[in-house]
């Protein structure tokens, strides 16, 4: 019923079009040029009524298509592929819909065709001309559409870009809103995605790795620490039960490496996990093992000579 009401509108315009020259025409006295005026008019107010009713049937489809896909899922993949090159083609075939609406409208008057044949004579010289002058904005709009089809990156994707870790909020033609994880907004052109590195944590699946590296003496008990982790992963409903595990990735000078490595579903999720897990393995280590702790080893010696 919500989609109906939207049609309301154009088919109001649809029927003033259809009636206006009924309406006014027998009450005019100058007929020739006012029937010219209300034609002209008319025929405008039909392709605004045909324009309006193709762009409120793109954005209904788009949306009940939609609507047996949720992007707030934690498996959303397909879904969030679907919303991206939807929201972009939607964009690009609205914008086309409008630029010939505009167009045909233009072409009911008789002078306006005359400036077209001119124009087109003329339009190799102003075509080269216009392409130069906008080659980025045309290269942006370029961008997006490939993005659409290629789909580097899709909404609700989690990117680390320029430094800053955060998820796609918005994609158009020519720009990419990221939400960064303070609520800051990072607005990047298309052409970014295209031509730079980044990271896209969520490319083949939200699931993701996080990492907790600690620094501790060499006669840390392993086993102990080990089975901790074991014991927080399992207290925590952060964690998705796939990976669980704790090695010595690294032995310095004075302190060895240890990296505890564990699964989530989701980014934040597994944020989370690691801020918790860390914690929980510093204060073990703190109340069982104080003496594991990172130490600076200083030798001193007495030579007495006589």
């Amino acid at each position: 019923m919500k989609f109906i009401k939207r049609y309301l509108t154009p088919f109001l315009i649809l029927i003033l079009a259809i009636f206006l020259p009924k309406m006014v025409l027998p009450y005019v006295d100058n007929l020739e040029e006012t029937s010219y005026l209300i034609k002209k008019i008319s025929s405008i107010l039909f392709i605004i009524a045909l324009t309006w009713s193709l762009i409120v049937t793109i954005k209904v489809f788009k949306k009940r298509y939609l609507t047996n896909y949720d992007i707030s899922s934690t498996d959303n993949l397909r879904a969030r592929k679907l919303y991206t090159q939807f929201n972009i083609l939607e964009r690009v075939v609205i914008f086309i819909i409008i630029i010939l609406a505009i167009a045909f409208s233009l072409m009911l008057f008789d002078s306006v065709k005359k400036f077209g044949v001119s124009v087109f004579a003329s339009a190799g010289i102003a075509g080269i001309i216009i392409g130069f002058a906008a080659q980025k904005a045309i290269a942006t709009i370029l961008a997006g559409m490939q993005i659409a089809i290629s789909q580097p990156i899709r909404l609700d994707d989690v990117l680390v870009v320029e430094g800053e870790w955060g998820w796609v909020e918005e994609i158009t033609l020519t720009f990419v809103v990221v939400r960064i994880w303070d609520k800051r907004r990072l607005v990047l052109p298309t052409t970014y995605f295209i031509e730079k590195p980044f990271q896209n944590w969520t490319r083949t699946t939200a699931e993701i790795l996080g990492t907790v590296y600690l620094y501790t003496d060499y006669n840390v008990d392993f086993d102990s620490i080990r089975a901790e982790l074991t014991r927080l992963l399992e207290a925590s409903n952060l964690w998705n039960q796939k990976v669980n595990n704790l090695q010595v990735t690294d032995s310095k000078e004075k302190t060895v490496e240890l990296r505890a490595l564990m699964s989530a579903a989701d980014s934040p999720k597994v944020w989370d996990l690691r801020v918790y897990v860390r914690e929980g393995l510093i204060k073990f280590i703190q109340k069982n093992y104080p003496e594991s702790l990172p130490k600076t080893r200083v030798f001193f010696t007495n030579n007495n000579e006589q």
